[in-house]
């Protein structure tokens, strides 16, 4: 059994561990109280536009925006890895890395797997195994449509001039504080509906034109759904992290309680044996 010091030691550290989770767990929520708000107001505006987006490109027929539509022959797939710069947050960024390797070795094993990681975490660990395009972990410092539109009108570009078959975008969906699941969602080319699959089909009047109309709103429209996800990520990494954390105090409660009583015990024992020592000793003087 350990001395008393190492026990009176170790329920200081368990104490003060304590009280770094408790303060990380509050700093979390609230964070998490505005970048819940952010992707609620965003959700409805994106599911929009992507229903729009489906039904006018459910009738292009080749016509123009159809280069978004078209499966690209090519054995390159890019895909957009999102994850936090931090850890202490559970699972959050292991589900998106097993995701990532997942794809590579099933839906994806027979062409060539190129990776933008958006998040320290993601980058840090996949450079090891995958072909990393780009390191895009600076949009945590200021999450903005601005900064993840730059990286939407590249992956419009790299579509365009043929670089990729395909590109995908993972992230953490947020459900609530303490649900968060995958998502692997196809940004190009643009997934068309069959059609039993349309739920109605809107004879929409384009104004200035359908030309201009659909070449602004399929760009708009896929910047919309990375925002989307990085929004979404952004408020999953900190309800994971709240989570985490509040688990992880909880955790060390217990620990500090036990730790108290093992102190407990062990003192009471060095009296007890203190005890019996001073009367055997006194029994022997009498004697």
């Amino acid at each position: 059994m350990p001395n008393l010091k190492e026990i009176r030691v170790r329920i200081v550290s368990v104490g003060s561990t304590m009280q770094i989770t408790s303060a990380m767990k509050m700093v979390s929520a609230a964070k998490l109280k505005k970048a819940q708000d952010a992707i609620t107001m965003l959700r409805p505006y994106s599911e929009k536009m992507q229903e729009i987006l489906v039904n006018i490109s459910s009738n292009l027929d080749g016509e123009i925006g159809g280069e978004f539509t078209k499966s690209k022959e090519g054995s390159k797939v890019l895909l957009v890895a999102v994850t936090s710069n931090r850890g202490l947050c559970g699972a959050f960024n292991t589900n998106i890395i097993k995701e990532v390797k997942s794809l590579k070795k099933g839906r994806f094993a027979s062409k060539e797997v190129h990776v933008i990681t958006i998040g320290k975490k993601a980058y840090d660990i996949l450079k090891k195994e995958f072909t990393i395009f780009e390191n895009k972990s600076s949009v945590w410092d200021s999450v903005s449509a601005e900064t993840t539109n730059a990286i939407a009108n590249e992956l419009i570009e790299l579509f365009q001039k043929n670089e990729y078959s395909e590109i995908h975008v993972i992230y953490n969906h947020f459900k609530n504080a303490a649900t968060q699941f995958i998502k692997v969602e196809q940004v190009l080319p643009i997934q068309l509906p069959t059609a039993n699959e349309v739920k109605t089909n809107i004879d929409y009047v384009y104004e200035p034109n359908k030309q201009q109309i659909v070449l602004d709103l399929i760009p708009k429209t896929i910047r919309t759904q990375l925002y989307k996800a990085v929004l979404d990520s952004q408020a999953s990494e900190h309800g994971a992290r709240m989570t985490a954390m509040h688990k992880a105090t909880d955790n060390a409660d217990l620990l500090r309680r036990d730790l108290i009583l093992s102190y407990n015990k062990a003192r009471q024992a060095a009296i007890t044996k203190e005890i019996l020592e001073i009367v055997g000793g006194a029994e022997a003087l009498n004697n």
